[in-house]
């Protein structure tokens, strides 16, 4: 007896594809596209190339169905983790300057290279978000199986992606109780002791979590294997997308090229 878990990819084809919900194009076609997507524009400098990639992304959040205003939130909320450092790049990168703040300079050249590292962020984030954030884990985890991901780094993933809401429930349940005893957190030795012990006591309920979800695995027949229920089948709409997407990212870096040589 083996543990299965479904996929829920339905194959999509036609000369649509193009106008069709991302979720519904193959999940391996979408990493793989998602991969060399990032790496392209990875590679880009030039800021003009990277305001086509921004707009790139945003033509497959506007075909994906995904909620727009929902989708730039969560792409505003990762900005907010590199907005200091693109802040100080135009003071710390050396070149012509063009503002000075108590004594610092911050030139033109900083400037630049933060508006390159904005712009590659967020055209790479928006279209993973797209392509690959919309996907369901189990889908996802069948889809890097079919690419030969080792087994056991898809079941980590799969297994991660599952557990980390358990744990932030049960870490809410452990603050609950400590607010319920009085705990007020502050600048003591009682607060970093009692945040001590609120972290290893996490550890050990996962721990004995993860023994008794292994547990009732096994008494349904978990052999350690995957096994799907049905195969990916690229369909005439994948591939159509793979060559639109694939078009517009040999366009890109033909402009970059193209620049580069002006």
């Amino acid at each position: 007896m083996t543990y299965v878990l479904t996929s829920d990819h339905k194959p999509l084809s036609g000369f649509g594809a193009l106008r069709a919900a991302v979720s519904s194009l193959d999940p391996r076609m979408r990493i793989v596209m998602t991969v060399i997507y990032a790496v392209t524009v990875v590679g880009l400098s030039d800021l003009r190339v990277l305001s086509g990639a921004l707009i790139l992304s945003m033509w497959l959040l506007a075909i994906s169905g995904l909620p727009i205003q929902k989708t730039l939130k969560r792409m505003a909320m990762m900005d907010g983790f590199i907005i200091f450092t693109l802040f100080l790049l135009p003071f710390t990168v050396p070149g012509t300057p063009f503002l000075t703040v108590w004594g610092f300079e911050a030139t033109w050249q900083g400037l630049w290279r933060a508006t390159e590292i904005a712009l590659t962020a967020n055209a790479v984030i928006l279209a993973v978000m797209t392509l690959v954030g919309s996907m369901e884990p189990v889908t996802m985890g069948h889809a890097l199986f079919a690419l030969k991901t080792p087994e056991r780094l898809v079941h980590l993933m799969m297994f991660t992606i599952r557990y980390i809401d358990v744990l932030r429930e049960e870490y809410q349940r452990l603050r609950t109780s400590m607010k319920l005893r009085g705990f007020r957190p502050g600048t003591n030795w009682h607060t970093y002791r009692s945040y001590g012990y609120l972290v290893g006591m996490m550890l050990v309920r996962a721990i004995e979590r993860s023994e008794r979800i292994l547990a009732a695995m096994k008494c349904r027949g978990f052999s350690g294997r995957i096994v799907l229920l049905e195969d990916f089948r690229l369909s005439r709409a994948d591939l159509l997308f793979a060559a639109a997407l694939g078009t517009a990212l040999a366009a890109l870096v033909w402009a970059e090229v193209a620049y580069a040589a002006a």
